[in-house]
């Protein structure tokens, strides 16, 4: 089973994190219901904390450093708990200005990354998104996370963002699952308008799209939507947050990943086969 946070550095770093708590407690000479007691909490939350169990804020590390009369370590430990935070992004907290600062927020990443290496199990990656596809998709985001409703502006912004992939400079492979190209988004006319804008990306020489057969027995599981920027970082994507992994070991783990997926994928006129295929199937 796959863990709920695929960054092994994030749970490295809250582990740490709560094992400085622990190391404080004990150094104080304290039990977890003597630090409870100090800090006006149930004796649950210190449990949660030290174990990692619940990742803690700025407020309750300097409630438990002072708590345990080591002060001290408050900047250290908002340090470390800023820069865990900064791995691990929360959509509702990033769409809180709306979606289209999220778009565009992502600009300078794309303009400077040199190979982008996609893979989605969920829906038609956002480089190669039409304006209708990216509305209707957009729109069920806004709807799901309770964000504001700037969708047109979002959509737009999208769109806009992706005229990387027909500039010099820069590299695109993308893997979709065949479900991707089966789930439809709008309606039949918005999937057919995307399914066709799709075929016609393949024939740009910076963009390669393989797809996934389904039914096909493979030695790799679907995982979850990822994109590696060079060698430089990874996104993944999940229902509330996005991870940004940034250890080498962990995007040369995605990278790895996707050579796996990239052998488990047709190309050319079978992955365009394929696409038509769920053409027609809208009819």
């Amino acid at each position: 089973m796959q863990s709920p946070y695929p960054s092994a550095a994030l749970d490295e770093a809250r582990r740490a994190i709560a094992e400085k708590l622990r190391e404080i407690r004990r150094d104080a000479g304290l039990s977890g219901r003597e630090v409870a007691a100090r800090a006006g909490w149930q004796p649950s939350k210190v449990s949660r904390l030290q174990s990692a169990t619940t990742p803690p804020s700025d407020d309750d590390i300097r409630t438990w450093c002072r708590a345990c009369e080591a002060e001290d370590q408050i900047p250290d430990l908002l340090a470390a708990n800023r820069t865990a935070d900064s791995m691990y992004l929360e959509w509702r907290r990033v769409q809180r200005s709306g979606l289209r600062r999220l778009q565009e927020s992502r600009v300078p990443l794309y303009e400077r990354t040199r190979t982008f290496r996609v893979y989605s199990s969920t829906v038609v990656p956002g480089f190669v998104q039409t304006y209708e596809y990216a509305a209707a998709l957009l729109g069920n985001i806004a709807r799901v996370h309770g964000t504001p409703d700037d969708v047109e502006d979002a959509s737009a912004a999208r769109v806009e963002r992706s005229h990387i992939i027909r500039e010099g400079g820069h590299r695109f492979a993308f893997l979709l699952e065949e479900s991707v190209l089966r789930h439809v988004v709008g309606n039949p006319t918005v999937m057919a308008g995307q399914l066709g804008y799709l075929l016609s990306v393949m024939a740009l020489p910076a963009v390669s799209v393989g797809i996934i057969p389904a039914g096909r027995e493979r030695p790799m599981w679907t995982l979850e939507t990822f994109t590696v920027f060079d060698e430089e970082r990874v996104s993944v994507e999940l229902l509330t947050a996005a991870i940004t992994v940034t250890a080498p070991g962990e995007i040369a783990m995605y990278g790895h990943a996707f050579e796996e997926m990239t052998a488990l994928a047709v190309f050319g006129a079978d992955a365009r086969s394929l696409i038509s295929s769920a053409i027609g199937s809208l009819d």
